[in-house]
């Protein structure tokens, strides 16, 4: 059954995305759920009421962020008990992708609370659709940590992770966080840093992440704004496969089973068998 798009139910928590950047980004059911709703909980209202009163919404504003969200938790579910309806917003973009509400949304699960997405702009998202990096595997790591070591650790923690990294970083930590990226993933891994997105000054580099680090500390306009960096996994063994190695496997692949094939390749080409075995396996998945 088709929904219109001002219809909302009451006793519900609308998780609902709003613009990264651009204004016109938000959808109309967007601005009909914050205009119905008992309540928003914002992150910052001082982000938030621009934005309401650009679209002229005038529903009361709950500051709930980090430092509180643990503390207001049994208020915000007892008010959805009683059939109240809330919208959950933060600054930009999809509330707890780096961002709060987790805390709020599994007591509302744990209390029989339904839960509603109000799907829109994603800086993750946004950043991975346009990066050109590939985008069937991908994983989300949020924030680096502040300090270098603890950066660097987490950073060779992924060293092997073969699926595009995406991080979000900081302004002021973004020259650093590029040169450790650089050092431990090597300057040679392809990246790209997607900033400001939507926006006036929006950019998108791509390069390797040696090159990309360099351009980034020399000029000062690609540290400033908001910054996903995206980074492309590890190579896997199968990668390394001689193209001589490939064409006889793929030519046995023609008349004989797969275990046959890849280890008649094997003797021919010197490959090792659980190489030629893994690109077999690729291949046949394409």
């Amino acid at each position: 059954m088709v929904r219109l798009v001002g219809s909302i139910d009451k006793g519900v928590l609308y998780v609902v995305a709003t613009p990264i950047g651009n204004l016109g980004d938000i959808s109309a059911r967007s601005i009909a759920v914050l205009q119905q709703v008992d309540l928003i909980a914002a992150e910052d209202t001082r982000h938030t009421k621009p934005l309401l009163h650009h679209m002229g919404i005038a529903t009361p504003l709950f500051a709930m962020h980090e430092h509180n969200e643990q503390a207001q938790l049994d208020g915000l579910i007892e008010r959805l008990g009683a059939g109240q309806s809330i919208a959950l917003v933060s600054d930009a973009g999809t509330p707890l992708i780096s961002d709060p509400g987790f805390l709020l949304v599994r007591e509302c699960h744990r209390s029989g609370i339904r839960v509603s997405p109000v799907p829109g702009a994603c800086a993750a998202v946004a950043a991975l659709s346009v990066s050109g990096l590939p985008p069937d595997r991908f994983r989300f790591e949020g924030f680096p940590p502040r300090t270098a070591s603890a950066r660097q650790q987490f950073f060779r923690g992924l060293l092997a992770e073969d699926a595009t990294l995406l991080f979000y970083e900081s302004s002021h930590r973004i020259v650093a966080s590029l040169a450790d990226m650089s050092m431990v993933f090597g300057g040679d891994r392809r990246a790209v840093l997607v900033r400001e997105l939507t926006k006036i000054h929006e950019t998108i580099l791509s390069a390797q992440l040696s090159e990309l680090s360099a351009i980034v500390e020399r000029d000062s306009n690609q540290s400033k704004g908001e910054i996903v960096v995206l980074v492309a996994g590890a190579r896997k063994d199968c990668d390394s496969v001689s193209a001589e190695a490939e064409r006889v496997l793929d030519i046995l692949r023609e008349t004989l089973p797969l275990k046959q094939a890849v280890s008649l390749a094997a003797r021919i080409s010197g490959e090792k068998k659980n190489r030629l075995y893994q690109l077999a396996l690729k291949n046949e998945r394409q």
